[in-house]
């Protein structure tokens, strides 16, 4: 008959978690990788003392008494997220006991969630203005039918629930291309403080309606960054935009250009300041999350989909740039992009 440790040349040599239990029930050998569910001080101990959940019992069981392959799905319990497995036992010739193989599912697990957050997160996000248009609709065609005054208040009403959908679809349009040139890096050579100037002559209607100043600091004869100039104004845009609607209570939004640095390589950095309210720094880590707002209600009311800083997440990660956000309740926020110089 094989010896058990015999196999522990072939337990050693796979890429995945894997443990070999013997015919008499015990833990024979646990190769490097699976010593983070099974500890090797568990060598040549009953497999229930280290394998505890129900479902990993009852794949084990049926692989030692039946000697049939078969897969479960397990969980590993951690201190601050658990860890889903699929078990897979491989019965072993001879009497010799069962291989368990452990694949850890974890990031497929968590790609489906944000696959389904996303699009619960979309169709909220598209039913309410939906619901609204349709309720005018048949507001219109019924007891508003002859109501000059209520008709023109509900078309009123109708663009603007009409405006944000068409904002949200061109934003995940704009997050998917995106996403799709992320590893694509840009060859182009581009002057940043001429976006920024761009950006401000594009913006000015929005901040004199809000009664906002925007300013440039720009020392002039900044290095040229490798970028894609559409993506990179896209960036400044975004921040800018933000900082007028959410930070219009202080007047000022300040655009400060300057010299920095990358772990890698030299750096320009724009830093897009306001003086407005401030954000908790609970919010902070979760700004670039779809769809997430610090003021659910107040976002709407501005006209923003969720999507802006993650878009500007994403496109700062194919620049190989870096994103910063700083802020101080009731001072007012700092965001900052850095972007490696060629």
């Amino acid at each position: 008959m094989t010896n058990a440790a015999d196999y522990s040349w072939l337990i050693d040599g796979l890429p995945t978690l894997a443990v070999h239990i013997d015919g008499n029930e015990r833990i024979a050998h646990v190769n490097a990788a699976a010593s983070v569910i099974v500890a090797p001080s568990m060598i040549g101990r009953h497999h229930a003392l280290a394998l505890r959940r129900p479902e990993a019992q009852a794949a084990i069981r049926k692989g030692l008494d039946q000697g049939e392959r078969c897969s479960t799905r397990y969980v590993v319990q951690g201190p601050s997220k658990d860890t889903v497995y699929t078990l897979t036992v491989i019965p072993v010739p001879k009497g010799q006991g069962i291989f368990c193989l452990f694949d850890d599912q974890s990031a497929a697990e968590d790609i489906q969630s944000m696959r389904r957050d996303f699009v619960a997160n979309v169709s909220h996000e598209l039913r309410s203005p939906l619901t609204s248009m349709l309720g005018f609709i048949e507001t219109l065609r019924t007891s508003a039918r002859n109501d000059a005054a209520a008709r023109d208040r509900f078309l009123g009403i109708m663009e603007r629930e009409a405006q944000r959908m068409s904002r949200l679809i061109s934003d995940l349009l704009h997050l998917s291309r995106v996403e799709s040139q992320e590893r694509q890096r840009p060859m182009d050579m581009i002057q940043l403080a001429d976006i920024c100037r761009a950006t401000i002559t594009q913006l000015k209607g929005l901040a004199e309606a809000s009664a906002v100043a925007v300013q440039l600091n720009d020392p002039g004869n900044l290095p040229l960054v490798r970028g894609d100039a559409d993506q990179v104004q896209q960036v400044v845009q975004n921040l800018v935009e933000n900082a007028i609607k959410y930070g219009k209570s202080g007047g000022v939004v300040t655009l400060t250009l300057s010299q920095a640095a990358l772990p890698k390589s030299a750096a320009v950095r724009l830093d897009v300041s306001d003086k407005g309210s401030g954000i908790a720094p609970e919010h902070l880590p979760r700004l670039t999350e779809r769809f997430y707002r610090v003021d659910d209600h107040r976002s709407r009311a501005v006209g923003g989909t969720g999507l802006g800083l993650a878009i500007v997440k994403h496109i700062m990660h194919r620049h190989r740039g870096r994103m910063l956000v700083t802020s101080d309740l009731g001072k007012g926020s700092t965001f900052s992009v850095l972007l490696p110089v060629d």
